[in-house]
C-alpha cells in the first residue's frame, strides 16, 4: 500500500525531472549565471509539474487503467521530444545529458526512501525497547517527564481584566479564550453541565445558567474519577468529580460557512478514561482537513456515573443514578448542539464518534427518545448494544457492596464522605462496577427492537469490528484483572442468552466445557467473550439496516507490531485522528496510508458523499468502493476489499444463532 513507487508517481517523477532538468540546462548552455538558471527551472518547472498531476489524476484519465497508461506515455513521448529537439538544434549530446540528469533524480529518490526507512526502524526499535515482548501490557511510566505532567495538570482561571478577543468566543454560558497552537485553536475544559459536586453528587447534570463572565479555556479540565489500570494512562492525571468539561479544536479560520462537528466519545469499560487521552487529541486531523470542528468531552464512570440506590435509604432522591453517564453524555450533545455555531459548527451536521465503551454508547444513544436529534451520523468501533447487559440487579449489589465498604447505611451518609474515600473504594469494587443498564426509561429494554421500529431513524452508521480486540482490553487491565475481568463478562453473556436465546444457551456451556478440557480456560472464554461482542455488532448492524439506516460496515483486520499488546480501538482511533506520536506510546506505529484514505472515506461520509475513493483522490491502492451492509470494507496491511464479512466473525457455531435475532 506503500505510495512511492506507485506507476503514476513514478511516471511523473520521471516527467518532472525532465521538465526541472530542461528549465535549468537550456539556459545554462545559452550562458545565464547558475542562480538565475535555478530561478529559471524553479518558475517553469512548477507549473509544468502541476499540469501533469492534474493531466494523470484527472477523473477523465483515472476512470480506466488504459487511459492512465496512454496518458502517462504520451507526457513521457512529449517531454522526451521536446528535449531531444531542443539539443538537436543546439548541438548538444542529449544521452550524456539525460543520463547524468536521471542517475542524480534516482539516487536523490532512493536517499528519500531510506531516510523514510531509518526514521520507522528508529521509532519501531524505541517502541521495543520500551516495551519489549509487551507481556506487561500498556506502559506510562518512564514516558511522561514531569514538566509534562505539570503542564497537565494546570488548571483554568477566571479572567478578570483584558484579553485576546481574536482567541475568545461567547457562548451562553459564558466568554472562553482559547489557545492557538500552530495552525489550530483549542478551547479546553468548558463546563457544560454544572458540577455534580455536593449535594448535587449522583444527580442528574443540570443546565448551566447564562453568564457573561470570561473564563481561560487553555487546560483540559480533570479526568472524571475511576479505576486506575496498569494500562491506564490517565491515572497519571487529576481526576475529580467536578468533570463534567468538553475541549473544542478548529482550524482558527473565521468564517461565514458553518463546519461539520465531530464529538468523540472516550473508550475505557465506563470504570476509566477521558478527553486527556492524547489518543484523542484532534489537532492532526483538524491540520488536515480544517472544514471541521472536533470535540472530546468527559462523562461520570464507575461508581458516580451507574449505581442503583433504590434500595438504600434515601435512594428514592436519586432516580437518575443508573445511567447518569449517559446523561451526563446527553448534557455534553445538548450544550454542543446549543453553541457550537459560535465556535464556526453546524449544529445540524453533527458526527458522533465512539470506541469501545464510547461505542455501546452511542448505540444506545440512538435508541433513546432524549438523545433524538441531537447527533445525525455516528461511527462505533468495538461495541454494540447488547454489551450493554447490567440490569438493575447488578446496580443495586454494587450499591449495597458501596455501603459495605464504607461503613455508611444511608444516601445522607453516603453524601458526606469524601472523593479520595469513594476512589479508594471504587479501586477495591473494579470487579463489581456497572455500566449503563436498559431500564426501559432512558434506554429501551430491546435496543434492537427499537431499531426496528425506527428509533433510530435519520442517523446513519458506521459499525467498525476489531478481529483482536481481547489483547487490547488485557493490555489496559492488566493481567491480574483480566482473567477475572473475563469471567464477569462471560456470566453477563451467559445470563443474557439465557433471557434471549434459551435454546443456545446449553450450547454454549457444552462447547466452554468441551474447549476447556483442550485448552487454557481463559483463552477459552475470552475467545467467546470477544467473538460474542463481534456478533453484537454486526447484528446491531442488521437491525439497523433492516429499518432503513444507511449502515456501513468495517472490518479492522490490522497485525499488531507487538503481539501481546493486540491492534484494536488503540490503532483505529490513532489511525482515524492521525495520531502518530501517541499511537507510540501504545506501542505501535501510524501506517500513514492506511491513516490517509481511512480520514478520506470518514470525512466522505461525515459529507454526505458517496462512499468511493477513485484513484486520483488517494494515490498509491486501487480505487476503493466502500458499499454498504452487508458488505464491509476490510483494512489490512496490504489492501482494502469490501466484501461479506459474516463467515469471518466466529467459529463457535453455537453463537451464531444471535445473527438470526
Amino acid at each position: 500500500m506503500k505510495k512511492l513507487f506507485t506507476i503514476e508517481e513514478f511516471a511523473i517523477t520521471f516527467v518532472a525531472a525532465l521538465g526541472y532538468g530542461f528549465s535549468f540546462e537550456i539556459p545554462k548552455i545559452l550562458g545565464y549565471p547558475e542562480w538565475l538558471c535555478g530561478v529559471i527551472c524553479l518558475v517553469a518547472g512548477i507549473p509544468l509539474e502541476m499540469l501533469e498531476r492534474k493531466i494523470v489524476f484527472s477523473g477523465v484519465v483515472q476512470k480506466k487503467r488504459v487511459r492512465r497508461y496512454m496518458a502517462l506515455a504520451a507526457l513521457v513521448l512529449v517531454c522526451l521530444l521536446a528535449q531531444y529537439f531542443a539539443m538537436y538544434h543546439m548541438n548538444v549530446d542529449m544521452s550524456k545529458y539525460v543520463t547524468g540528469q536521471y542517475g542524480f533524480i534516482i539516487i536523490i529518490t532512493l536517499l528519500i526512501f531510506t531516510f523514510r526507512m531509518i526514521i520507522r526502524w528508529y521509532q519501531i526499535r524505541k517502541i521495543r525497547q520500551h516495551y519489549g515482548e509487551g507481556e506487561s501490557g500498556f506502559l506510562f511510566d518512564g514516558l511522561l517527564k514531569k514538566s509534562d505532567l505539570d503542564e497537565l495538570n494546570r488548571q483554568n482561571q477566571p479572567i478578570r481584566g483584558s484579553y485576546d478577543e481574536d482567541r475568545a468566543v461567547k457562548t451562553r454560558t459564558g466568554v472562553f479564550v482559547g489557545e492557538k497552537y500552530n495552525n489550530s485553536l483549542f478551547f479546553c475544559g468548558i463546563p457544560y453541565a454544572k458540577p455534580p459536586v455536593g449535594e448535587r453528587r449522583w444527580k442528574a447534570p443540570e443546565l448551566l445558567p447564562e453568564s457573561n463572565d470570561v473564563f481561560e479555556a487553555k487546560y483540559l479540565g480533570a479526568s472524571a474519577i475511576q479505576v486506575d489500570y496498569n494500562g491506564s494512562l490517565l491515572k497519571h492525571h487529576r481526576q475529580s468529580e467536578d468533570c463534567l468539561t468538553l475541549n473544542i479544536c478548529t482550524d482558527g479560520k473565521k468564517t461565514t460557512q458553518k463546519k461539520p462537528v465531530i464529538v468523540i466519545f472516550h473508550h475505557g469499560d465506563f470504570s476509566y478514561g477521558g478527553s486527556a487521552d492524547p489518543l484523542l487529541y484532534g489537532e492532526n486531523f483538524i491540520r488536515n482537513y480544517p472544514n471541521t470542528v472536533g470535540i472530546t468531552f468527559n462523562y461520570r464512570l464507575g461508581i458516580f456515573g451507574f449505581i442503583d440506590f433504590s434500595e438504600t435509604p434515601g435512594g428514592e432522591a436519586y432516580p437518575d443514578a443508573l445511567n447518569l453517564g449517559l446523561l451526563d453524555q446527553i448534557a455534553a450533545l445538548r450544550w454542543i448542539k446549543e453553541n457550537i455555531s459560535a465556535f464556526g459548527g453546524d449544529p445540524e451536521r453533527i458526527t458522533v464518534m465512539g470506541f469501545e465503551s464510547g461505542a455501546i454508547s452511542i448505540s444506545l444513544l440512538a435508541a433513546s427518545e432524549q438523545a433524538k436529534g441531537l447527533f445525525q451520523k455516528a461511527f462505533i468501533f468495538s461495541g454494540s448494544p447488547l454489551a450493554a447487559y447490567d440490569n438493575p440487579k447488578t446496580s443495586r449489589n454494587l450499591a449495597k457492596k458501596l455501603l459495605q465498604e464504607t461503613s455508611t447505611t444511608t444516601m445522607e451518609e453516603l453524601l458526606r464522605l469524601p472523593t479520595e474515600k469513594l476512589k479508594e473504594v471504587s479501586q477495591k469494587l473494579a470487579l463489581d462496577l456497572s455500566g449503563p443498564t436498559r431500564d426501559d426509561k432512558l434506554i429501551p429494554v430491546d435496543v434492537c427492537a427499537a431499531y426496528r421500529n425506527g428509533a433510530a431513524s435519520g442517523i446513519k452508521f458506521i459499525i467498525g469490528i476489531p478481529n483482536n480486540e481481547r489483547q487490547i482490553y488485557k493490555s489496559f487491565v492488566g493481567d491480574q484483572k483480566y482473567e477475572d475481568l473475563i469471567s464477569k463478562e462471560l456470566t453477563y453473556i451467559l445470563h443474557y442468552l439465557e433471557g434471549d436465546y434459551p435454546a443456545e444457551i446449553k450450547a454454549v456451556k457444552a462447547y466452554i466445557e468441551e474447549q476447556t478440557a483442550v485448552r487454557p480456560a481463559l483463552e477459552v472464554k475470552a475467545k467467546l467473550v470477544e467473538q460474542f461482542g463481534v456478533l453484537g455488532a454486526y447484528l446491531c448492524a442488521k437491525k439497523l439496516s433492516e429499518s432503513g439506516n444507511q449502515v456501513h460496515m468495517l472490518y479492522w483486520s490490522m497485525k499488531p507490531l507487538i503481539e501481546n499488546l493486540g491492534s484494536g480501538t488503540v490503532d483505529a482511533v490513532a489511525t482515524f485522528l492521525g495520531n502518530q506520536k501517541s499511537v507510540q506510546m501504545y506501542g505501535n506505529v501510524l501506517n500513514q496510508d492506511i491513516a490517509e484514505t481511512l480520514q478520506k472515506l470518514f470525512r466522505k461520509f461525515e459529507n454526505e458523499d458517496e462512499m468511493r475513493l477513485f484513484n486520483n483522490e488517494i494515490k498509491g491502492i486501487s480505487a476503493v468502493d466502500w458499499k454498504a451492509f452487508p458488505q464491509a470494507l476490510i483494512v489490512s496491511e496490504k489492501s482494502f476489499q469490501c466484501e461479506p464479512i459474516a463467515d469471518k466473525l466466529t467459529d463457535i457455531k453455537c453463537l451464531l444463532k444471535i445473527l438470526e435475532g
